[in-house]
């Protein structure tokens, strides 16, 4: 007779934990990434440090300044301290709690009850009856343990694992896109600057033309409608040089904030060259995506954690075994306190609970939990083919631009040489000064256009280096 209560015991629980949801949500199929980016076969990409890519030391120092002072960097690392600390939380919560605890009480009891019926009746000291109104004084110790049975909380602290080395991927995605954008800033600078020494030196140009007009005006020999077309165009260059010393200011200053710091001009060389850049990097396989890219290693991690997340959900309608204890001094008067053995009182309480009518709640968490899994599947994925996406655009963006740059820099080199014949043959009048305005303006076209495509070309590497997940090491 007295192996059936634990018989019984044993098929209630059983029964319960059979009651739990056994549905899991159907992965989605997952993109399989191709072989190559449609170049043909390339080694392993080897991650390269943004010390090693970049070979200006005053963009190398921006970039150090910012790892330290930049604000988004910081706001990352105290989420991590976050994530640690829901780690911490979710390891704790797997073992014993053990609480100091002093206390004192007062208890009465209705005279019309057990306890009060009892107590009137009974003596707790010799020739002292307990009294209606009965204090009560504890110092010792109260334990709570809820035994894991169904990996609930391990769940919980993988979840809680996972989703704290996703903050760091997320850090290191910040930092990843922090690099590039002071980067694309930097030689935004560069560029600007090489721009306003084009408009300085063809502003040079158009005023020595404009004086040669002025005095074949005065001569009678043009008259004042070519005076004031060298005029306009001069005009025009001025305010060109305005707003470009505007977009330099502009450019600094969302540099600095980058960096972290207040506005000031931003120190950098004169050199502006398409190949400034350390080396042209490897592209590698796409497969080598999935180690490199910060973004796809923390939509990785999420994964992970909403797997743990739906396990836990799901050990959640399993019954729950919980042990509670006490252990301490226990007496009705302060000097009874501490006599030992009389005033020893301890408690040792174990018990299983499950939940049985009304359980909405578990299967709303447990269905959020399977959606949540789903959602960062997805995200994992989407991740995964844009990142495949980015390499092999800036793949053909750089190829393309490498040529563009070659046809474009023969035009300049031909039109230059043009502006200084137009020049020559307008001294001895065997030019219109219309032929001079048009060699000036197509000449100043194409060298702005020259300085784009340098820039672009620049760009387009800090961005196969961030694509290919580069930045962070």
């Amino acid at each position: 007779m007295k192996r059936i209560p634990t018989f019984l015991l044993i098929f209630i629980v059983v029964l319960l934990a059979a009651c739990a949801p056994r549905h899991t949500p159907q992965e989605p199929q997952g993109p399989v990434l191709p072989a190559t980016y449609g170049q043909g076969s390339d080694t392993a990409l080897i991650p390269l440090p943004y010390k090693s890519f970049f070979k200006d030391p005053l963009l190398l120092q921006l970039l150090d300044t910012a790892l330290v002072n930049n604000w988004d960097l910081q706001i990352a690392l105290q989420r991590i301290e976050k994530f640690n600390a829901d780690v911490l939380q979710t390891t704790g919560a797997r073992r014993p709690r053990v609480d100091a605890v002093v206390g004192s009480a007062i208890r009465r009891y209705g005279l019309y009850t057990m306890d009060g019926a009892g107590n009137s009746s009974t003596f707790m000291l010799p020739g002292k009856i307990v009294p209606a109104d009965l204090p009560d004084y504890f110092i010792g110790f109260q334990s709570a343990w809820e035994i894991d049975l169904w990996g609930k909380l391990k769940n919980r602290k993988k979840a809680a694992v996972a989703r704290y080395l996703a903050g760091r991927e997320g850090r290191n995605l910040l930092l990843t896109r922090l690099v590039s954008e002071i980067a694309d800033g930097y030689y935004e600078l560069k560029a600007t600057d090489q721009l306003l020494r084009i408009i300085d030196e063809t502003i040079a140009i158009q005023q020595r033309a404009f004086d040669i007009v002025k005095a074949k005006k005065e001569a009678a020999v043009l008259n004042e409608l070519a005076v004031k077309q060298f005029e306009a165009q001069l005009a025009n260059l001025l305010a060109l040089q305005k707003e470009l010393q505007q977009s330099i200011q502009v450019t600094e200053n969302r540099i600095n904030f980058l960096v972290g710091r207040f506005p000031q001009p931003v120190k950098r060389d004169t050199v502006f060259a398409y190949n400034q850049l350390v080396q042209q990097i490897g592209a590698g396989v796409p497969a080598g995506l999935l180690e490199n890219r910060p973004d796809i290693r923390q939509a990785a991690l999420e994964v992970s954690a909403s797997r743990a997340d739906v396990a836990a959900a799901r050990a959640a309608f399993n019954p729950s075994f919980n042990i509670t204890a006490s252990l301490g001094y226990q007496a009705f008067r302060p000097d009874l306190l501490f006599n030992t053995p009389q005033s020893i009182a301890y408690t040792l309480v174990g018990g299983l609970v499950t939940p049985l009518v009304n359980r909405s709640a578990l299967k709303a968490a447990y269905s959020n939990a399977n959606a949540g899994q789903l959602e960062a599947m997805y995200v994992y994925y989407k991740t995964v083919v844009q990142a495949y996406h980015e390499v092999y655009t800036e793949l053909q963006r750089t190829s393309n631009l490498t040529e563009m740059y070659q046809f474009k820099a023969s035009e300049t080199r031909l039109l230059s040489q043009s502006v200084e014949i137009a020049e020559e043959l307008f001294r001895t009048g065997r030019a219109t000064y219309l032929e001079v305005l048009y060699a000036q303006q197509h000449t100043l076209k194409a060298k702005m256009e020259l300085v784009e495509i340098k820039k672009r070309i620049l760009a387009s590497g800090v961005n196969l280096y961030r694509s290919l997940g580069g930045g962070w090491q």
